[in-house]
């Protein structure tokens, strides 16, 4: 088996400035910290990504699931809370999923990852779906996930993303 199939893709394993540049789009920072730093604005250490305000903060081995779920929580949620934010992205259920299908969704948009790898990894990482794998849940099971995002006009109706973060 590929040696890069048997984990999660990491930060080191893309070039960082592409994840940067999609993050730019949204008004969003990428500070890429050293091999082994603390990482501000982490929900749950180790090397998953942080979010502070605007930037989303990881380390070479930082999961790219990880920086891309971060930030997508920062683009659904609102502006009440984006302006609070440190580390706790908050949100319910709906906003929850949403932010899962916005970052298969952005997967497509970032070289060297993928929706097909995006599946992989949190299949990998132990994202828990009902129907069994993050494939499924998207393909069968989030049309509620898409019309949210549909309704805050962070997606269109192409399932192609509006660059825009969640407004009042």
């Amino acid at each position: 088996m590929n040696d890069s199939l048997e984990r999660v893709l990491a930060l080191s394993d893309i070039e960082s400035d592409d994840l940067r540049q999609l993050l730019a789009q949204y008004g969003m920072e990428l500070v890429l910290l050293e091999p082994d730093a603390q990482i501000p604005g982490s929900y749950w250490g180790e090397r998953e990504a942080g979010l502070v305000g605007r930037r989303v903060y990881a380390r070479p081995d930082t999961p790219v699931h990880s920086a891309l779920h971060e930030a997508c929580h920062f683009i659904c949620m609102d502006q009440l809370r984006r302006d609070q934010l440190e580390r706790d992205a908050g949100g319910d259920y709906d906003e929850e999923n949403a932010v899962c299908y916005l970052q298969i969704v952005l997967a497509d948009r970032l070289p060297g990852f993928s929706c097909d790898r995006m599946w992989h990894d949190m299949d990998l990482w132990g994202y828990t779906f009902r129907l069994g794998s993050a494939q499924a849940w998207f393909e069968q099971d989030a049309e509620d996930a898409r019309q949210w995002l549909e309704r805050h006009a962070l997606i269109d109706a192409r399932q192609c993303p509006t660059w825009r973060v969640r407004e009042c």
